[in-house]
């Protein structure tokens, strides 16, 4: 269990991780100043967003102002659940939708940078081959040699346990290696169960003594967005109901990426889903696996565009997930820095993505 201090280091910064966002060029957007937008008094945005933030995100007319004026907006949302951390946030970017879709599709060149150790597109169908580059750190390497069901300090199935300790002799001088062989066979092979079998082929981890369950934590999450996913309902059943359902004309893609943001490297599988709908571009990124921290996370991107206005589109995200160590004692204390934190993180992660795509748009 990743102690209470780095658990919140690590939350702070995964937070501007998971929206991928580079953060090589985050320092560029802390001293950029924002365009005039229009005027204060102005506060409508189209429908069915002006509905949303009034009604469902409880936004001023102040707030509504400054987020037409280009300002970055987050807040924190209430979770049922004391595991979940939830925030909403939203900016103007001044440049085509098409421009930020073109960017997250080029993911291997999107998400890299510091703190960004490796990205890896998927190929479709998957192939073995594409977790190849993929690495375990010599911490993992040496936590897999003593792993059991119910005890590990690496996120693993029942499954992916027992393949570990059945197919690795520890003895060996090519045990490291032959233990990433197996790693990146299961990888390879979750990524094709789930293309065919959906949320149910998700993983039980069995890392500590409480099997956690990845689809009904993915579902419970789903279900709490239910506000912004009201005005998606295909997207919603495209999360939930993949491969028996997919939204006409949206596409995805899927990735495995290695991270490292000062604590322990960490492995992630995402996919990625694009759909045009009635409320704007959706771009959900779902996360189906993390080798530490992370039990499961999703990521709801929707670009709208204001006919109103100049070409642009509001940015409008609502990330949820649900972390190790923010139950019991230790996790109450924590818990509303880890919050808070995150919040901090997400505001700093919109205005990036608003100076990135527009940096791009103007090139």
């Amino acid at each position: 269990m990743v102690k209470g201090r780095e658990l919140a280091l690590y939350t702070t910064r995964l937070w501007t991780l998971v929206l991928v966002i580079p953060m090589l060029v985050g320092s560029f957007a802390e001293g950029r100043e924002t365009k005039p937008g229009p005027t204060a008094q102005d506060t409508s945005f189209p429908e069915p967003l002006e509905t949303y933030l009034r009604r469902d995100i409880r936004m001023t007319a102040t707030q509504l102002s400054a987020l037409r004026s280009g300002q970055a907006f987050t807040k924190l949302i209430p979770t049922d659940t004391k595991n979940e951390v939830a925030i909403f946030g939203a900016i103007w970017i001044e440049a085509p939708p098409s421009q930020y879709i073109a960017l997250l599709k080029d993911i291997e060149h999107f998400e890299r940078g510091t703190g960004f150790l490796d990205t890896k597109r998927i190929s479709t169908p998957p192939r073995l081959s594409d977790f190849d580059a993929l690495e375990l750190d010599n911490k993992d390497l040496s936590a897999l040699r003593i792993c059991k069901v119910g005890k590990c300090d690496v996120k693993l199935s029942q499954n992916g346990l027992q393949r570990i300790r059945s197919g690795v002799d520890w003895s060996r001088p090519t045990a490291n290696a032959d233990a990433l062989r197996v790693i990146r066979s299961l990888f390879f092979e979750y990524v094709q169960a789930y293309q065919a079998g959906g949320n149910e082929r998700l993983a039980v981890y069995r890392d500590s003594d409480r099997p956690t369950l990845i689809a009904e934590e993915f579902t419970g999450m789903i279900h709490a967005m239910s506000p912004l996913m009201a005005y998606l309902p295909d997207l919603q059943r495209h999360l939930l109901e993949y491969p028996k359902f997919s939204t006409p004309g949206s596409s995805d893609f899927f990735y495995w990426q290695i991270v490292n943001f000062g604590l322990k490297p960490t492995v992630r599988i995402n996919h990625v889903i694009i759909e045009n709908s009635p409320a704007g571009i959706a771009v959900a990124s779902k996360q189906l696996y993390a080798s530490h921290y992370f039990q499961t996370a999703i990521e709801l991107r929707v670009l709208v565009t204001d006919p109103s206005r100049r070409t642009g589109f509001y940015f409008v995200n609502v990330n949820r997930s649900r972390v190790d160590g923010l139950t019991g004692f230790l996790g109450s204390l924590i818990r509303g820095r880890v919050r808070s934190k995150s919040q901090q993180g997400l505001e700093r992660a919109l205005r990036t993505t608003k100076l990135l795509v527009e940096m791009k748009a103007r090139s």
